[in-house]
């Protein structure tokens, strides 16, 4: 495992949001959902996809806080733009499982 600096992973911005909408994504390579998430104040409204249709749908996500790193540069998921990278880990059979505050916590909050 690489070791990095605790001042790298300081300029890794990771907050949490709220999905404001999402819907399938059937163009992608493999099964994912597109998702708007609202960061609130000085960033707003950002969009990513995610293969996340093993555990989730779209109307599930709609409402949900999750956790995502914010200051990537931009990234041309097939015809989509994904603005930010949202969290998480597999599960046993290898699919994700989103990261999210077990309490509600005001959007655009920076993790510590």
């Amino acid at each position: 495992m690489d070791e990095i600096s605790f001042d790298d992973f300081l300029k890794v911005d990771i907050r949490v949001g709220r999905v404001t909408r999402a819907e399938p994504y059937p163009e992608a390579r493999k099964p994912a959902i597109k998702m708007w998430i609202d960061f609130g104040g000085e960033l707003g409204e950002k969009k990513t996809s995610a293969q996340v249709t093993a555990h989730y749908t779209p109307d599930a996500l709609v409402g949900r806080q999750v956790m995502a790193v914010v200051n990537f540069p931009p990234r041309q998921i097939g015809k989509f733009m994904s603005e930010v990278l949202v969290l998480g880990l597999p599960d046993e059979a290898g699919e994700i499982v989103l990261l999210s505050p077990d309490h509600e916590v005001p959007v655009g909050g920076r993790m510590h």
